[in-house]
């Protein structure tokens, strides 16, 4: 089964980006590459979301279909969207090649290991993004925060919290390390994680990751490397307690 296949057969409707529910798009834009750019921003999509047709987005964003064009495949060679013919253009990397091998890490696996990988891996990629993020790269993280506090659900916030993390890779300038990332964010989404998650419908407004999520930015923002690797590990070992911890109450 293709990869590219499969994650539009599992996708639902809520996993289209909805163009009535974004803001107008900046028309002082100078380009389409930077109108795109700015609709992924304010769009929060979950990991591999689907864009609109191509009618609908150049409409939305005030460019020719031709400029349009020219703009996702700059996006997409630099790894930001994929396209499958016939199925449509998505947001993220293309996902990697097999199911199956995802399918079977995750059933190798557990959360404790995969908290263990990402603390092992997302420090040094936000190290390498204090050193590498471009303007661009803040700015979509600014916004994805924004819009993180804004979810009214957990899949909502998970969302953002995916894209968040996967902007900070992009960040990195290495399509290696994003594609590392990839492989592993896939095996996280794809772990049975049983009943991990608290009871309310939404993340708190005291919610521990908004102001984590604050400090890597501005660690990154800084160019502090140490700092931005400090911010992301204790970021991570916050995640862990929370949810490991719960875990081993709930045993």
């Amino acid at each position: 089964m293709s990869t590219a296949a499969s994650a539009v057969d599992a996708a639902d409707h809520e996993d289209a980006l909805d163009l009535e529910i974004l803001d107008a798009p900046d028309a002082e834009a100078p380009n389409a590459v930077l109108q795109v750019r700015a609709f992924l921003a304010r769009a929060g999509t979950l990991d591999h979301g689907r864009l609109p047709p191509e009618r609908e987005l150049a409409q939305a964003l005030g460019v020719t279909r031709a400029e349009l064009r020219k703009a996702l495949a700059k996006l997409e060679a630099e790894g930001q969207l994929w396209r499958h013919v016939g199925k449509g253009t998505f947001v993220g990397s293309r996902p990697i090649d097999n199911l199956a091998d995802v399918a079977g890490m995750a059933r190798r696996t557990n959360p404790a290991e995969v908290m263990r990988a990402r603390l092992a891996i997302e420090p040094e990629i936000a190290r390498l993004a204090a050193l590498n993020a471009t303007p661009a790269h803040l700015s979509e993280l600014e916004a994805i925060m924004r819009k993180s506090r804004q979810a009214q659900t957990w899949r909502q916030y998970e969302s953002c919290d995916n894209r968040f993390h996967r902007m900070i890779a992009a960040a990195t300038q290495n399509s290696l390390l994003l594609g590392l990332l990839d492989t592993l964010s896939a095996v996280r989404q794809a772990v049975n994680w049983g009943r991990l998650r608290a009871s309310p419908t939404r993340p708190r407004e005291d919610h521990h990751s908004f102001v984590e999520h604050e400090a890597i930015v501005a660690a990154i923002a800084d160019r502090d490397m140490s700092r931005a690797a400090q911010a992301m590990r204790t970021h991570l070992q916050s995640v862990e307690r929370n949810l490991l911890g719960r875990a081993e109450a709930e045993d």
